[in-house]
């Protein structure tokens, strides 16, 4: 049995391009009827932790991925990641035990990579301007695969901790973009082409993110369940996708509307849902993450290191 923490996984060097690839790639396999996945499923002890599962099967390569992770809001005080978690990697006919990974850089990377399949097909391809509201892991991940895809010249920040803003601010002007720190949110979104809502998951965070203040042709991905999006705005937004409209059916707790949903990440990818920039429109991309992500990115790593280790 291999083990892989996140610096192992980190020191890979897999590039946020070919984790797009893989993602595209699964989205296909799903479609295809060689992997299966299923629901997300999630516990809310209401004492702000957040723990969730994610399981998929994959025949080519022959994996199933079962990954756990919880977010507490006590860890930063412990010197902790707010989100921790792993990922079971077990082979894809016998169920014999291949890999533990550790899953907090999986996490990162592969919830960028949804964000970045969605963002080729609605963004804006000259997005000039990207603003953040959040500025932990998720943020950073998604600067390093949107500055790949996207001729990104500003980065507009508002966040709540400082060093994490510091920290993000940081990234972006070694990445040779301008970084400007703001401290009401409406000023990072109203004039961004594309926006990264990242907010750390807590159902009592009061929304206060407004989709009406975005400019037409804006694109935005939402990775925090849209909790701090007020409800009445999301109807600013001319098309908006979720990652699986089937997993989001089975919820406890949709995270908008069904009426207001156009799609999602399946059906966008293989052509079932038309989906293009349009400067004339606001879109986004809702989501609570999906197994064929983790699967895609676990055994993408696996592979690599298995490769190494030869």
């Amino acid at each position: 049995m291999m083990y892989l923490d996140d610096q192992a996984l980190e020191a890979l060097a897999i590039s946020p391009a070919l984790i797009v690839e893989e993602i595209e790639n699964a989205v296909y396999q799903v479609a295809a009827g060689k992997i299966w996945t299923a629901p997300k499923a999630a516990v809310v002890p209401g004492d702000g932790r957040y723990v969730m599962t994610t399981l998929a099967l994959s025949d080519d390569p022959a994996l199933v991925a079962v990954k756990c992770a919880m977010v507490s809001p006590e860890n930063p005080g412990l010197g902790l990641s707010a989100i921790n978690a792993t990922i079971l990697l077990m082979h894809g006919q016998t169920g014999a035990l291949l890999a533990v990974l550790g899953a907090n850089w999986i996490t990162a990377v592969r919830t960028a990579g949804l964000s970045a399949v969605m963002a080729k097909r609605l963004a804006n391809p000259k997005a000039r301007a990207i603003g953040f509201i959040g500025t932990g892991v998720q943020a950073r991940s998604h600067l390093a695969a949107f500055a790949a895809l996207f001729p990104l010249e500003e980065v507009w920040i508002f966040g709540r901790g400082r060093a994490n803003i510091d920290v993000l601010a940081a990234d972006a002007t070694a990445r040779g973009l301008r970084a400007q720190v703001f401290d009401d949110p409406r000023a990072a979104l109203e004039t961004a082409d594309i926006v990264v809502s990242s907010v750390t998951l807590n159902y009592d965070t009061a929304p206060f993110l407004d989709a009406r203040w975005l400019k037409p042709g804006a694109f935005a991905t939402i990775t925090d369940l849209a909790i701090p999006w007020i409800d009445a705005g999301m109807t600013a937004f001319d098309s908006l996708y979720v990652d699986d409209r089937a997993q989001e059916a089975a919820m406890d707790k949709p995270m908008v509307a069904e009426k207001l949903i156009s799609g999602d990440l399946g059906t966008v990818v293989t052509g079932g849902t038309p989906a293009a920039f349009d400067e004339t429109r606001r879109s986004a991309f809702v989501f609570r993450g999906l197994a064929i992500g983790d699967l895609a990115v676990a055994g993408l790593a696996y592979g690599r290191a298995m490769a190494a280790a030869d």
